[in-house]
Order: C-alpha cells, then sequence, then structure tokens
C-alpha cells in the first residue's frame, strides 16, 4: 500500500479524483493501490520550553538563554488536529511506501518531515511529487517521475534550522526585553526577522519626522516655447541664482549640441511572488497578504501554476508548451494575443533560463481557463495572464534627444525630449493607472547645432521633500533586497539571495507586525506605532535589528538547502548568537554624563530648581521640563532618556482624572510633553480626545491652532482649523463636525475681500468643505 500526504484536503481531493482513489474513509481517500490523507498545514510543532525542563515554564533571566539539547515535536493542541495526526500516523505505519504531496517548496517539506518524525517513521521508504500546477496533466506527470525522498534533505534541513533558530532567537529575546522593559504585563515580541523589518520601517519614519524642508532655486531658459535648464543645479541661496540670471538676462540663446539615441525598453520579467504582490499593491492597493491568498485560490483552482516562487524565469524543457498555451489562453484574451505571431515567438534567455529556476518556475497561467472569479482573484488572474502575454511582445521603442545651449557668456542649460515610436509591449497597458503616458515624454522643436535666437530666463523656487513612508510594494522591494536599494534588473537578482524572509513568509511579517500593534496601516502607507519604535528604541543589540545579518543567515539558508552549507554550523552560530543577546541588552541606552540638546534650539539642558531647562534661556528660549509630569517624579536618568531618546525606558503608574495606568512618558521635538499607555501604546496628551480620527487609529485633540488627529507626526491629515475663512470654529462646532459629518448653517463667514456669508460645513475624507446649498 502507498500512501500519499498532502498539505490540505483539496489538494488531497484532487489528486484522489486524478488517479481514480474513489473510496471516501474517515480522514483518507483509498483505491487503485493508494491511501491518500491530508494535513491541515503544520500539525507537529516544536516543544514549549517547558516540556524540555519545567524550571523554564517561568520566565527569568536567570533561565537565559534557553537552549534545549535536542529538539523535540509535540502534536499540535487542537482536537481536529490530533485526530487527523491519529489517522496518518495508522496509515503511515502500515505503509509499505510514503508519497510526500506537500506543497513543493521549504515549509511544505517541513509539514512533511516532522510528521514522519513524529509518526515515528522515518525508516519507511518515500518518495517525493515535485510539481508547479495542480492540473490533471501536471499530477499525472508527477507521479509518473517521483523523486526519491532523500534528494530533498538540503531542503528539508533549511527548513528545520529556520524553524529551530526562530524559536531560540525569537523565544529567548523576547523574554529577555519582556523582562527588562516590560513592566506591569507588558510583552515584548521579538522576532529574527520581523524585528530587522520591523527597524526598517522605525528608521524611514524617523528619516520623514526629522526632515527639515530647504528652499532651493533653479535657472531656467525658454527658448523656442521650450525649457531648458542650467546644468550647474540647483542653488541654495537665491542671491546667487539672481546674480546669475541678472548675468545672463538680455543675451541671446545658443544651440550647441543636438544628439538623438534610440533607447530600447525590454517587456518587465514574468512574475515571481513578491513581484506580483508589489504589482498588485501599486495597481489596486491589495495587501501582500490578499495577493497571496488569491494565487493561492487560483493555484489550487488549477488556473495558475505554484505561487511561492522566488524566479521569474521559465525552464527550457517548457519552451515547446507556450504555443499551445497562447493558443488556449486566446478563448479569453484574444486581442492581446491576437498581435503576436505564435510560429515565430522570441523564446530568448530573458524568459527561459534554467540556471534563474531553482525550485519553482515563474507564476503563469496554465491551459484551465477560469469561468467566473470574485473580484480580487480577478483581478490577479488578469496580471498574470497579461504579464504572461507581455513577455512575447516587443521592446518599447523611445527616441530620446539631448539638446544644450548656453548663453554667450558660456553658462550652460540643457533639455531633453522623448518620444515613442512604437510602443511595444506597453499596448498591453495603456489603460492601466500605474502606467499613465510618462511625464518625461516631451516632442521638441527641430533645433540645429549653431542656431542662436532670443531667450527668457527665469527662476523657479521649490522646496526639498521628505522621504516617502513605506507602502506595501516599497516594503516588499527592501525586504526583498535586505535593505539595500536597486533598480537594476540583474542586481536585484543577486540581492534577493539575502533578502529578509521569503516570498512565502514576507505577507505573514507584515501581517504579524500588524497584529502585534508595532505597525500600522494608513490608507496605502504603513507606519510604526509609538509600540513599535518604543520596542526598537530599547533593543541595545544592533544584530537583532540588523537587515544585512538577517540577509545573510537567509542566504545559508539556501546554501543549505543545496548542501552547500552545514547544519550544524549554521546553528552554531545562532546558538553564539543568542548567548550574546544578553550580555549586550546590558548596554547602556542612553549617556548619564550629559542630560541632552534641547529640543527647541539645540543647546545643552542643565538642571535648574524646579525642572531641566535650556541652558540658553537668557537668548529666549523658554524650554523647560519639569521635574514633575502627571504626578510622576522625574529623575535625572529619566531627564536623560527623555531629551535624548524621546522616551522613558519603562513604564510608570499615572494619576489623571481620578485614573491610575501605566504608562511611559514622550517628549517631541516640539518641547510637548506626553504619555503612553502601555496597555494601548497609543500616544496621548494631557487634552482629552475629542473623537476618533476618521482617517486613522489615531485621537482628535485639540492644539492651540486646531483640533487635529494625535498621529499627525506619523502623516495623517486630519485637520479642523479653528478659524476658517475668518469665523472661529469652537469646540462644540468641531465636535458636531467629527460626530455628525456636518455642522449645520453657521453665519459670520467672511469673503477674502470682506463680504460675509453663510455656509454648512461638512467633513467629507477627512477634509473640511463648504456647502453653499443652504443660502
Amino acid at each position: 500500500m502507498k500512501v500519499i500526504l498532502t498539505e490540505k484536503p483539496s489538494v488531497a481531493r484532487d489528486i484522489a479524483k486524478c488517479l481514480n482513489i474513489n473510496n471516501k474513509r474517515d480522514g483518507y481517500f483509498e483505491g487503485n493501490g493508494y491511501q491518500i490523507t491530508w494535513a491541515f498545514g503544520h500539525l507537529v510543532e516544536l516543544k514549549e520550553p517547558d516540556e524540555y525542563n519545567p524550571a523554564w515554564k517561568r520566565w527569568t533571566l536567570e533561565s537565559l538563554p534557553i537552549i534545549p539539547e535536542q529538539f523535540g515535536l509535540k502534536a499540535r493542541g487542537d482536537a481536529q488536529a490530533q485526530k487527523q495526526l491519529n489517522t496518518i500516523k495508522h496509515l503511515f505505519i502500515a505503509a509499505d511506501e510514503i508519497i510526500c504531496a506537500t506543497d513543493a517548496g521549504r515549509e511544505g517539506e517541513l509539514i512533511f518531515r516532522y510528521i514522519l518524525s513524529w509518526t515515528a517513521c522515518l525508516q519507511k521508504p518515500f518518495k517525493r511529487l515535485w510539481i508547479s500546477s495542480l492540473t490533471d496533466d501536471a499530477i499525472r506527470k508527477g507521479f509518473a517521475s517521483l523523486q526519491e525522498g532523500q534528494a530533498y534533505d538540503g531542503l528539508y534541513r533549511a527548513a528545520k534550522c529556520r524553524s529551530e533558530s526562530d524559536w531560540i532567537v525569537g523565544l529567548n529575546a523576547t523574554r529577555l526585553y519582556t523582562l527588562k522593559f516590560g513592566g506591569q504585563g507588558s510583552l515584548w515580541t521579538i522576532g529574527r526577522v520581523q524585528t530587522p523589518v520591523l527597524a526598517l520601517i522605525v528608521q524611514k519614519d524617523s528619516d520623514i519626522s526629522n526632515f527639515t524642508p530647504k528652499d532651493f532655486w533653479e535657472l531656467h531658459s525658454l527658448y523656442r516655447d521650450t525649457d531648458f535648464q542650467y546644468v550647474g543645479g540647483r542653488f541654495d541661496l537665491q542671491p546667487d541664482a539672481e546674480a546669475l540670471l541678472s548675468q545672463i538676462t538680455g543675451q541671446d540663446f545658443r544651440v550647441t549640441h543636438v544628439k538623438g539615441k534610440r533607447e530600447l525598453l525590454n517587456p518587465p520579467l514574468l512574475y515571481d511572488l513578491t513581484d506580483l504582490q508589489k504589482d498588485m499593491s501599486i495597481r489596486y492597493g491589495l495587501t501582500a497578504d490578499q495577493t497571496l491568498s488569491c494565487t493561492q485560490q487560483l493555484y489550487e483552482k488549477k488556473h495558475v501554476t505554484y505561487p511561492r516562487t522566488d524566479s521569474r524565469y521559465l525552464t527550457n524543457d517548457m519552451k515547446s508548451a507556450i504555443k499551445p498555451l497562447l493558443t488556449t489562453l486566446r478563448t479569453n484574451f484574444g486581442p492581446q494575443i491576437e498581435p503576436l505571431n505564435l510560429d515565430k515567438l522570441t523564446l530568448s534567455a530573458r524568459i527561459f533560463n534554467d540556471a534563474k529556476v531553482s525550485d519553482h518556475h515563474a507564476i503563469i497561467p496554465t491551459s484551465i481557463l477560469p469561468g467566473s472569479l470574485p473580484g480580487h482573484e480577478a483581478k490577479v488572474y488578469a496580471a498574470i495572464v497579461q504579464r504572461f502575454i507581455a513577455v512575447f511582445y516587443p521592446p518599447c521603442v523611445k527616441q530620446i534627444t539631448t539638446v544644450l545651449g548656453e548663453t554667450a557668456n558660456a553658462v550652460k542649460f540643457k533639455t531633453t525630449g522623448t518620444i515613442i515610436e512604437s510602443p511595444g509591449w506597453q499596448v498591453l497597458y495603456k489603460n492601466e493607472a500605474s502606467n499613465q503616458p510618462d511625464k518625461t515624454l516631451k516632442i521638441l522643436p527641430n533645433f540645429i547645432e549653431g542656431e542662436t535666437g532670443p531667450q527668457q530666463p527665469s527662476i523657479n523656487q521649490g522646496k526639498t521633500t521628505p522621504p516617502k513612508p513605506y507602502n506595501e510594494a516599497s516594503l516588499l522591494s527592501i525586504m526583498e533586497s535586505a535593505g539595500k536599494t536597486c533598480d537594476d534588473e540583474q542586481l536585484k537578482e543577486a540581492l534577493k539571495e539575502k533578502g529578509l524572509g521569503t516570498p512565502a513568509t514576507r505577507a505573514s511579517i507584515i501581517e504579524v507586525l500588524i497584529k502585534r500593534n508595532y505597525i500600522q496601516r494608513q490608507k496605502k502607507t504603513l507606519i510604526s506605532t509609538e509600540s513599535g519604535r518604543h520596542l526598537i528604541s530599547i533593543i541595545a543589540d544592533d544584530r537583532l535589528k540588523s537587515a544585512a545579518m538577517t540577509g545573510e543567515w537567509e542566504a545559508k539558508l539556501k546554501k543549505i538547502e543545496h548542501n552547500d552549507y552545514d547544519p550544524d554550523q549554521f546553528m552554531a552560530e545562532i546558538i553564539q548568537f543568542t548567548q550574546k543577546i544578553k550580555d549586550e541588552s546590558d548596554r547602556q541606552l542612553f549617556d548619564p554624563s550629559r542630560l541632552g540638546d534641547c529640543p527647541l534650539c539645540g543647546h545643552p539642558v542643565i538642571e535648574g530648581r524646579k525642572g531641566y531647562g535650556c541652558s540658553d534661556w537668557k537668548a529666549g528660549c523658554q524650554f523647560v521640563l519639569w521635574k514633575q509630569m502627571y504626578g510622576v517624579p522625574i529623575t535625572m536618568d529619566m531627564a536623560c532618556q527623555l531629551l535624548q531618546n524621546g522616551r522613558t525606558l519603562h513604564s510608570f503608574a499615572i494619576k489623571l482624572n481620578d485614573e491610575v495606568f501605566n504608562a511611559q512618558l514622550t517628549l517631541n521635538k516640539q518641547g510637548e510633553t506626553a504619555y503612553i499607555k502601555a496597555e494601548s501604546g497609543q500616544r496621548a496628551t494631557v487634552q482629552e480626545a475629542i473623537a476618533d480620527c476618521p482617517l486613522c487609529n489615531g485621537k482628535i485633540i485639540e492644539t492651540p491652532k486646531a483640533y487635529s488627529c494625535s498621529e499627525w507626526r506619523n502623516g495623517c491629515k486630519m485637520v479642523i482649523w479653528k478659524t476658517v475663512a475668518h469665523k472661529k470654529i469652537t469646540l462644540a462646532m468641531a465636535k458636531k463636525l467629527l460626530s455628525k459629518g456636518e455642522t449645520g448653517q453657521l453665519k459670520g463667514f467672511k469673503s477674502g475681500k470682506g463680504a460675509e456669508f453663510e455656509a454648512n460645513l461638512k467633513l467629507v475624507d477627512g477634509k473640511v468643505e463648504m456647502d453653499f446649498a443652504g443660502r
């Protein structure tokens, strides 16, 4: 008897149907010499600490680090899992041969091997089904060429190392930082991969928060209705720009150089999972988790190939299947495929490259066409088919013309014109919101070298803009390259080997950070919460936050998969790393030899009788941090922490409005004090919240000039100004606007010319608008 184990019941049903295994039993199918059963994902997991040593149940600093001599396995706790495991064990013990048909990847291999180990059937011979789609044809071919199970020992060793290293680092770091900084039951969860990802987000938010806009000036010249820009770049000082402007005003302009070149823009590569997730985020606002879920559903419905791939190429043996597949897809995508000559397709190395495919090829459609699909699934499927068709289209051809010119006193200018000679593959995307006509496209007049004429020089003023916060797509990109930014396709492929997480796990990492309230979604952006920022601030060990180190670990796991790195060496490095975590956590997180700098003017802060104030007080700086905040005495160490880190390291009992709660104290760059409730992670000021913010998770609070969101530093733009068209907006009006969505008709507004008028203020998508319908 041959026993087949799949990862989930739906796949078991598909294989049973394909192999004519028709007899349904309790927890398995039977027939044709096969029994086919299933898991529900991870049915077997690593034991808890107290199952190795009862003393490890209690969280103590003395017990750390906790490292089992040998890891043990246990059944998942729920009754459904235990019943199914017993069914699998019964079948495995009686089997002559076992066939692993779990997902063809690292986690699928771990699910099977852990079950094999738990059932004590490691000595049984087993084979591996390795397929990239669930079509009947793929299943039959897979069973006709089953692999020896031992061929995937490297994959299992990598999966086992990943599982055990996550347990060791996560458990020890979480217990350590919770015990040292948690206080009053707070839990600080740290993970081998999730914490470096959180650190990237916190750093980005910090860069945005600390950004100071600067004015700049650009010198332009308008010649023959074409804008030329000064080649010397921007000016930091207006007088410098004006001085050069005065030099060239009234002078003729001469064209010194005209050069044109053709540029070929190749179609984008086929999708791997991460690229598909990024594209769906940009085009439709889908989260990484939504895209993975949709693609998994399409895979299980047999419409697309295996989703959890990191390859964007196909294997050479697939070339013969391309024409029949495109012919099948013509049924639903006729207009897109029509321009292709299916007998003369370009089957280049940009599409087919055996060296770029390890476990699974790129995600492409199968020959099983769907009927109707749910909304998100339909969008994901259409994108996969569209990308597959696009790779066989010709490049987009652009004509780029560069024109150089100068004034009589040799002040040089430049302009560039771009026109599309042939759109090529871009015709497939002409209606896409994310593929609007390129703003850089510009048609130039026919310039001739040596020509001269009058020009109109001018100065444009601008401001530097802060970095953009991460969205799902940009965060996935930075995770893929372990914190390195890169636009070059080939370099991107190389960096993939050292990414944060894998295509299969990145979506879940983002969701875990959201679930733990370390980051939050704000429209399409991902920003850190106060809890997330605090966690990163208390981790003194930079290795725990290092994207580069985590990327190196991922690269070693890849090598273990291919038997190019010793798994015992990898685990020894993890254990050595973990043993140092405790020592590193004792590093000082602030400099006790100095209080810190004034958040308003940057001068040193000094201690006074009642507070810690700015040393430049004689020049008028009024900053002071009082020695008591919300009933909490502020010690020198606490003042150092507030001034240097913006928050205290620990929580304190605060009494406010007859309520007592634990909170951290905070100090922002405007010199404003506040607190973060330990249980909520939400930053609050002394002012009572007026209402919940309609745009995000923040609270509307009253400030000197407005009623605005407490999360404004994280990018929330919700604000009701206290003066609108010369009329004062009272607290009662603001509350009504926030609760009802409108104020009702109000008198006393004044136009710019002084004319009075009436209006009803309405709140529309977080913006205050005037409704004049009642006038």
